[in-house]
């Protein structure tokens, strides 16, 4: 079963409100959602569900299981993003997170890194009052202000240019997205990265906010309330692109390992809240800080923050950050003070 994914892309066009659709034939959205971005690998998926799928989206199994086609990943040397949920050129990556957790802020990183590697950046302007919207205009090559608009121009730059398009959830909930990807589709645009962002919060709320997904960008709570930024959720967010055979199984491992670290780090820092550090385990003392070191060197200064922060930007190649991640794991950063690691780029 390796080298086999959903055909994402079908099932949002044929069954644009998939959390209604899957819950009517007793899907679990949740296991939907993580069987279309990778969390869950189809070779690991019960036959059952797979065809209660390509029913639901009028297709036979042949035409919703892509084979042998590879996902491609967009380095966008942002050391949580390329290690945890790595971004899906020519995907649809979703954004979920709270107000004032850094969607927009990352979003906005994002244009200014690729612009440097030739992408387009085009922002669809959602209705309404949003002045923290005010920002876009520095960062985006063009500002559409209905989706025609953006159809145009998507249709036209994606004709020589590899494009970022980014839109507010009220576009998937209308529909709008779906229906704009689609007519892309049909004249040969697909050099199209699409990044789906919730400005009022309630996609937190949803099993599947946007509908399948390559890329799932969780926020997290607790990051952000101890200002650790970009404050992207390591277990949570997710990618197709971490799919078996697609990416290089060195960085699909320190992954997986990094992921458990983190996992269990967590649990023991639960504990210490409560009780404080006496109450652990001699034996869990080491993963506790190894893990702490992790989480604070996944911290980096951005670009488009220097003159808030007065830090200047970082970025770090995927393969710096795998060899950083394996070094904290392994214990080469043990003698290292929490506060040395605390947004840097590379270890040194």
């Amino acid at each position: 079963m390796e080298n086999l994914r959903l055909n994402v892309a079908l099932l949002r066009r044929r069954v644009p409100n998939l959390t209604s659709a899957a819950k009517s034939v007793g899907l679990r959205p949740a296991t939907v959602s993580n069987l279309c971005t990778g969390k869950i690998p189809l070779g690991r998926s019960e036959v059952k569900t797979l065809v209660a799928l390509a029913d639901l989206a009028e297709c036979t199994l042949d035409e919703l299981i892509i084979r042998g086609e590879k996902v491609e990943m967009i380095e966008t040397k942002i050391k949580a993003l390329d290690l945890f949920a790595p971004v899906a050129k020519g995907g649809t990556i979703g954004l979920v997170a709270r107000p004032g957790m850094g969607q927009l802020v990352i979003l906005l990183e994002l244009f200014h890194r690729l612009k440097s590697e030739g992408y387009k950046a085009v922002f669809l302007m959602p209705e309404g009052n949003y002045p923290e919207l005010d920002d876009v205009k520095d960062f985006a090559d063009v500002i559409a202000t209905s989706i025609d608009q953006a159809y145009e121009e998507l249709a036209q730059l994606g004709k020589s240019n590899d494009v970022l398009f980014a839109a507010d959830r009220s576009n998937v909930v209308s529909g709008e997205i779906y229906d704009l990807q689609y007519r892309l589709q049909a004249i040969g645009v697909d050099s199209i990265t699409t990044f789906l962002l919730d400005l009022t919060g309630q996609a937190v709320d949803e099993d599947l906010p946007y509908g399948p997904l390559e890329t799932l960008l969780q926020f997290d709570a607790d990051l952000t309330a101890r200002h650790l930024f970009p404050a992207i959720n390591p277990i949570q967010s997710t990618s197709s692109v971490l799919e078996g055979a697609f990416l290089d199984q060195n960085h699909l491992l320190l992954q997986q390992r990094a992921q458990k670290l983190l996992r269990r780090y967590r649990e023991l820092r639960s504990l210490v809240q409560v009780s404080g550090m006496d109450r652990l385990p001699a034996s869990e003392v080491q993963t506790y800080k190894r893990g702490e070191r992790l989480e604070a060197y996944l911290t980096q200064p951005f670009y488009t923050a220097e003159a808030f922060t007065g830090q200047k930007g970082e970025s770090v190649s995927i393969q710096e950050t795998l060899e950083d991640v394996r070094k904290i794991i392994d214990g080469a950063a043990d003698s290292r003070e929490l506060d040395e690691l605390q947004y840097i780029g590379k270890l040194n």
